[in-house]
């Protein structure tokens, strides 16, 4: 099997960025397995005929107020006290998207998810808008020019592309979504699972 976990990532999910809090104390466990891989959920909504649970169950008030009952559990299961629901949600993240796909490109992806995903969900900014976003980058001390040009070339835009048609040829068909080889898990619920089948087809 393969010696990692796929974790395909959209700034724009608040369940993703609650999995990536999650994922230190997991590693520590069965070590750094997880590779993220930045995917526009725009597109696989559209490729799928999916929709957000916002959107999807708006006229179901309990299904809503149910939803915010599991996060905050799953914050206190994990010690995620930073938390905070974006004012400006949803955000259009193909910025985003493609400026992670430069800061793969650049080397520092791990700084770009770390500045942004805070950005959005804990310091309740507007990341999908150019001028923020910038601020952002510049803040955490970031090649913030490199990464909008980069962002901008043909190369990145097709990776974005490549990456998020390869989550829906897997079945895919929201974010976040986890492989474990080729098994495939939806939510931030099923960490638990993720991580019991790795161990299980490691061994």
């Amino acid at each position: 099997m393969s010696a990692t976990i796929d974790f395909y990532f959209d700034f724009g999910s608040p369940n993703a960025y609650l999995c990536l809090r999650a994922l230190p104390g997991i590693e520590a466990r069965i070590g750094k397995v997880f590779t993220i891989k930045p995917v526009l959920l725009g597109g696989v909504f559209k490729a799928t005929n999916n929709r957000s649970p916002v959107e999807a169950f708006a006229g179901i008030p309990a299904k809503l107020a149910y939803d915010r009952m599991e996060i905050e559990r799953f914050c206190k299961r994990h010690g995620i006290t930073a938390f905070k629901f974006n004012p400006f949600f949803p955000i259009n993240t193909l910025i985003l998207m493609r400026g992670a796909h430069a800061a793969a490109k650049l080397g520092v992806l791990d700084r770009y998810i770390e500045a942004v995903a805070s950005a959005m969900w804990e310091r309740e900014l507007n990341a999908g808008d150019p001028q923020v976003l910038a601020t952002i980058l510049t803040e955490a001390g970031l090649p913030t020019e490199d990464l909008f040009r980069e962002a901008q070339t043909p190369e990145v835009k097709q990776a974005l592309i490549d990456a998020t048609q390869e989550l829906i040829d897997r079945g895919g068909f929201g974010i976040p979504t986890f492989f474990v080889g080729d098994e495939m898990f939806f939510g931030k619920d099923r960490l638990r699972e993720v991580e019991n089948e790795f161990v299980r087809e490691r061994a």
